[in-house]
């Protein structure tokens, strides 16, 4: 498969506006490690290998374990995450596949509890941010280095 083009090199304003929002999410309340399980999460959903080969690096390199890694994708059958990091993904998954059941009371009452108001609209940007991601390697097919 080959790269249809660089979208960093074709429109550097439009990706001005994606780092923006990272560097917004880079000052939110989410912590690190949960930030890339998150992005990871949603990678793994969205099919998309760019991101899940940067964010499972970037999560080595903060510290990650390969068994979790490995377990994310699992991670309803797996003792390996706290119960916040199991809202977060629940709340990924929901939030990232909109379209399906447009997020669950169910999945609302799950993430409430561990996180504040604040958090939840940090979150739902980092979800947001990382489809949006996503989006672009996708259709513009940006392979993994």
């Amino acid at each position: 498969m080959e790269q249809r083009l660089d979208f960093y090199k074709a429109n550097p304003q439009a990706i001005k506006a994606l780092m923006a929002l990272e560097e917004q999410i880079g000052k939110s309340s989410i912590e690190k490690p949960l930030a890339e399980l998150v992005r990871l999460r949603a990678s793994q959903i969205n099919g998309c290998a760019f991101c899940v080969d940067m964010h499972s690096t970037d999560a080595r390199k903060g510290g990650e374990t390969e068994r979790r890694l490995a377990a994310v994708v699992v991670w309803r059958e797996t003792p390996f995450f706290s119960e916040r990091e199991r809202a977060a993904l629940e709340w990924t998954e929901a939030v990232t596949l909109v379209s399906h059941e447009h997020v669950p009371d169910t999945v609302w009452e799950a993430v409430k509890p561990h996180f504040s108001d604040a958090e939840i609209v940090d979150l739902t940007l980092l979800i947001s941010a990382i489809n949006s991601w996503n989006r672009f390697a996708i259709s513009f097919r940006k392979m993994p280095a």
